[in-house]
């Protein structure tokens, strides 16, 4: 890359030390003008930190822009993920993913109202967030520049990145002159933490290391019993009470917290090709995740349910691999979306010592006829002669094979 070629690069700019110093190393290598861009995604933290350390590193407050982003997270990537129950890997509620496309489209429209040429971002060579980054600028800006500082400069320890910030008078909290414990990423929706103390399978993730839960064991004796309401799919209220989206996610957050819901430890697939092991906490979506599928469970045909759950994979991999922006993620939702139409109802929940389990769901809409099911003679038409012919039917191709297997062996 040709560094004289660029003018001006927006860059994902958290107000930390890795990113301030990114944001220095721009300024001295590539000799051009710097806007950052901070997204508030709930991840707790006060912004306006960011913006003084911008400042102090010689950023125009024309070029500092902080978004308070949590409900349109929420509400058109969190809720539409949801919609389609999707774990990568069967298990991981995919909250660093589903953050990435949403910073980086807002990057590209910083980009495009500031005339910049490039944009930055602070994910490493190893991760897989450089590609959920990069993936979604040129989808959304094929002529874009990206700069990837990690990929490109001579800062390869701990100890380099602090001599360059100290060189460059950068301000290092005390906490982070250290090698850092664990690496933390953290928004509404989650907090993961990975390396370091984590980075041996084999051994317990630490206590200390867990910020968003109790620890199961420690939490009420007493279950806490809630209700959630669904519309079309999405949840809008809480004990009958209606929440705005991003309002509702931080409710359950608190809810999970308080009776140990949510922690995952974890060794998966990075789409770069290592596996990682990483410590998850999801209290607010463990709960709306059995909650949803509680509501779907009355509500959708079997055929319907069954054909989400064969592409749930599908749709949970192009999300963990940054493809949300393909036509392939937009044609699954499409599908996810036409099956949401009559998802309404309401879901009990109780809340216990690190476990969410569904107790009860009703719903306007509900398939599940008691008449149909009971054990009793039911009032509707079912004849259960009918089955006999019905498993003939079913059973003859292994009729079939088992003759042949008594003839030939095979």
């Amino acid at each position: 890359m040709n560094r004289k070629s660029v003018k001006k690069v927006v860059l994902a700019y958290s107000g930390g030390l890795d990113t301030s110093i990114i944001l220095k190393w721009l300024q001295t290598n590539y000799r051009c003008e710097v806007v950052t861009f901070t997204a508030d995604l709930g991840q707790g933290e006060e912004l306006g930190p960011a913006r003084k350390k911008a400042e102090l590193l010689g950023i125009k407050k024309a070029n500092i822009f902080i978004e308070d982003l949590r409900e349109e997270f929420v509400r058109d990537y969190v809720f539409p993920m949801f919609r389609a129950n999707a774990l990568y890997e069967g298990q991981y509620l995919l909250g660093t993913s589903i953050a990435r496309p949403l910073i980086a489209k807002k990057q590209i429209e910083i980009a495009e109202k500031t005339g910049a040429d490039a944009v930055a971002h602070g994910a490493t060579g190893k991760g897989n967030d450089q590609v959920r980054f990069e993936l979604s600028y040129y989808a959304l800006k094929p002529d874009i520049t990206v700069i990837a500082p990690w990929r490109e400069w001579e800062l390869a320890s701990r100890t380099a990145l602090l001599d360059f910030a100290e060189k460059n008078q950068i301000p290092i909290a005390k906490d982070k002159r250290g090698e850092a414990p664990f690496s933390v990423d953290v928004n509404l929706l989650h907090s993961s933490s990975e390396g370091k103390v984590l980075e041996d399978p084999s051994q317990d993730v630490p206590g200390y290391v867990y910020s968003r839960t109790l620890d199961p064991e420690s939490a009420p004796d007493k279950p806490t019993v809630i209700t959630i309401d669904f519309e079309k799919g999405d949840p809008t209220a809480i004990d009958g009470k209606k929440l705005s989206p991003a309002t509702l996610l931080a409710r359950l957050n608190e809810l999970g917290r308080a009776n140990g819901i949510g922690r995952l430890d974890l060794v998966e697939n990075r789409f770069v090709g290592m596996k990682s092991r990483g410590m998850y906490e999801t209290p607010g979506g463990t709960i709306l995740h059995a909650a949803h599928r509680g509501i779907e469970s009355v509500t959708l045909d079997r055929g319907a349910a069954h054909l989400k759950d064969e592409i749930m994979p599908k749709y949970a991999e192009l999300i963990y691999n940054g493809f949300w922006f393909s036509p392939e993620r937009e044609m699954l939702q499409a599908l996810i979306d036409k099956s949401q139409e009559a998802v309404t109802g309401r879901v009990t929940l109780k809340l216990y010592k690190g476990s969410a389990f569904v107790i009860g769901r009703e719903s306007p809409y509900s398939l599940y006829d008691k008449e149909l099911v009971t054990f009793e003679e039911g009032a509707v038409a079912y004849d259960q002669r009918d089955a006999e012919g019905f498993i003939k039917l079913n059973a003859l191709r292994l009729r079939t094979l088992s003759q042949r297997r008594r003839k030939t062996g095979v």
